[in-house]
């Protein structure tokens, strides 16, 4: 039963007495009722939108899901030149640069990555549902074979530096654009050092690397070499140094060897 208090049971007892033929205008407001208090300030703050900073040395990686031919052009029916594994040699997760995208005649969407191979430019177009979600890396590893140096960049600053061993005369280090593909723990032999980085640089010669002609970087137990042509061709730290490099090198860096 409804029940009505007020302006509103007076104006509903008139129309009573009308015989409900007439027709009665509630009163829109009654100066007699209290108001109605303001309402308390919301607790959510919305901060104003601000723009991702834009840095000039950044990369786009992405994991492999599922193995793909690799293809030297848009499209199914194109050469292959290579095959994507989900692993690395190593036993890791295989991740790739992404260098471009685009749509082939059928509206399919592919992706051009970097491939580890001998030529640092090595590409070619994989299918876009092979691979997992982008991730933007603001590193850059550079090493400097003439100067024995390496020094990691975020954003453009330099973040880290050491001094370190490289290949020798007979079995150089490559030199070129590459990049780290895995990050390594728990060789039983001191010979790398507590861990190393797995990278997409291959030497022409066998490496001191345990999955063949890979380059590595690595720490040593011989820091006394350190620095010098000392190596089948992998870079060299010592122990604290690659321990200080893991901390600030997400897998996926790009790496420069000139």
């Amino acid at each position: 039963m409804l029940v009505a208090t007020g302006s509103a049971a007076t104006a509903i007892g008139l129309a009573e007495r009308d015989g409900g033929r007439g027709r009665v205008e509630l009163p829109s407001s009654d100066a007699s009722l209290p108001s109605l208090p303001a309402p308390p300030a919301s607790a959510l703050v919305v901060p104003a939108p601000r723009a991702l900073p834009r840095y000039r040395e950044s990369a786009q990686i992405a994991t492999v899901l599922r193995p793909a031919f690799v293809r030297d052009r848009l499209g199914p029916k194109a050469a292959v030149v290579a095959r994507l594994e989900t692993r690395t040699p190593e036993g890791t997760s295989n991740l790739v640069p992404v260098v471009g995208r685009a749509k082939d005649r059928t509206g399919a969407l592919w992706v051009r990555v970097r491939l580890p191979a001998r030529s640092s430019d090595a590409a070619g177009w994989v299918p876009r549902h092979a691979l997992g979600v982008y991730r933007i890396l603001r590193t850059r590893l550079e090493i400097d074979l003439d100067r024995f140096t390496a020094r990691l960049l975020d954003g453009g600053r330099e973040v880290f530096r050491a001094r370190v061993g490289i290949g020798k005369p007979a079995s150089p280090t490559p030199t070129g654009s590459f990049y780290v593909r895995s990050k390594l723990t728990g060789y039983s032999s001191p010979f790398y050092g507590p861990l190393a980085f797995g990278t997409s640089a291959r030497s022409s010669v066998l490496t001191d690397w345990p999955a063949g002609g890979y380059v590595g970087i690595h720490g040593t137990s011989r820091p006394e070499l350190l620095p010098g042509r000392v190596s089948h061709g992998c870079i060299r730290m010592r122990n604290a140094d690659i321990v200080r490099l893991a901390r600030l090198m997400p897998v996926g860096t790009p790496v420069t060897i000139r």
